[in-house]
């Protein structure tokens, strides 16, 4: 009986890789045939559309600005937000890293460079592309390169996955771990050994592994807890220096 305990309580306290038991076509098919039977399911939704199109906005309404911008690493994230209108619940712009939507992105960044006071989230897979989110938004010159703006990462960051009691759906494969070993120095400085040991071994989590429940809420969390980011009550770590500033929250969760 002890052994049994004792493994059991290993067991909770170790985290496994996962692999999908079906791979992603068969979901696809299964799902296509379950709704030709039964009929849309209203609330999946579609692959985000990239409208080339530009939207004509009021320029009443373009003459104000915004003050605060999630930004996610991948559209469908995005379109995940803006679908559930987290934009207007919490008075924040939503854009991904790869222009979704392209619609209105560029009037979208020609109001937030209005705003000095702007405040910047970057919500992201856990994996070598999405550790790069914030550093692609500080050097890239088509987001804020040069800009002193704070940039809040949300996650999902090693430190978290490796420090949460929860259970996550952690993925393998050799291709991240190619990917994490080949990151720029100015991103490895920022993470622990054990987080690049963690990286280069492989693992991954993704978002859309979460509900959306639980996205929106750590968003919201993570807002909540930067309205004064110098209060040593604030939940988040500073990391970089001065002028350059960026800051991590502790948890998923």
């Amino acid at each position: 009986m002890l052994s049994i305990y004792f493994g059991t309580r290993q067991l909770r306290r170790t985290k496994f890789t996962q692999e999908f038991l079906f791979p992603q076509s068969d979901f696809q098919r299964w799902l296509n045939r379950w709704q030709q039977i039964n009929g849309s399911i209203l609330k999946i939704l579609p692959s985000p559309n990239q409208e080339n199109t530009p939207v004509t906005v009021n320029p009443d309404v373009t003459a104000y600005s915004f003050d605060r911008l999630v930004v996610c690493d991948t559209a469908s994230i995005a379109q995940l937000l803006i679908a559930n209108n987290f934009h207007f619940e919490n008075n924040c712009a939503i854009l991904s890293i790869t222009g979704y939507p392209q619609s209105i992105f560029d009037t979208t960044m020609q109001m937030l460079r209005r705003n000095p006071e702007l405040k910047v989230y970057a919500i992201h897979d856990c994996n070598p592309r999405g550790i790069g989110l914030v550093h692609n938004l500080r050097t890239n010159a088509n987001w804020f390169l040069n800009s002193e703006i704070a940039i809040i990462d949300i996650g999902l960051t090693p430190r978290q996955i490796i420090a949460t009691k929860r259970g996550m759906f952690i993925q393998s494969s050799p291709e991240s771990a190619q990917a994490a070993k080949q990151l720029p120095e100015e991103i490895r400085q920022n993470l622990s050994a054990e987080e690049l040991t963690w990286l280069e071994s492989g693992n991954f989590v993704e978002l859309e592994s979460f509900t959306p429940q639980r996205i929106i809420k750590v968003l919201q969390k993570g807002i909540a807890g930067s309205q004064t980011l110098e209060s040593d009550e604030s939940s988040l770590l500073l990391v970089g220096n001065t002028g350059n500033d960026m800051y991590v929250v502790e948890s998923f969760g």
